[in-house]
């Protein structure tokens, strides 16, 4: 007996076409200076709480000076966002990721600033 002949039908697939959404090239510009401007504001203030961490730890006399330094280094970091909005910043246009990066900036700049500082050079 001879066997039917199986007629394949193809699908037409459906067709899928990528619209991007419309690019506000100045609105990005302008976010991106705002944030830059957070960030030197931010840099400038990293640069102070960490003179002022090095100046505790060269003049008082203690073993524990240094955890004092760090605590006001993160407690700057804890209170940051309102000190910014003192400051006049609106810190709600900036992207989380854009204020965590500010945040361990200013960890490191401002402890390595206490490290710079509390050595030779400067104080002693």
């Amino acid at each position: 007996m001879a066997k039917k002949k199986r007629r394949i039908t193809e699908e037409s697939e459906e067709q899928y076409e990528f619209v991007p959404e419309e690019f506000d090239e100045r609105e990005f510009i302008l976010k991106d200076i705002y944030g830059t401007k957070v960030l030197f504001v931010v840099t400038i203030l990293a640069i102070i709480v960490g003179l002022i961490a090095a100046l505790i730890c060269a003049y008082v006399d203690a073993s524990w000076a240094w955890m004092v330094a760090t605590l006001i280094s993160f407690a700057t970091v804890l209170g940051m966002k309102k000190l910014l909005m003192v400051m006049g910043f609106r810190v709600d246009l900036l992207e989380t990721k854009t204020m965590i990066g500010n945040y361990l900036m200013f960890l490191c700049l401002a402890l390595g600033c206490c490290i710079v500082f509390m050595n030779a050079p400067f104080f002693t």
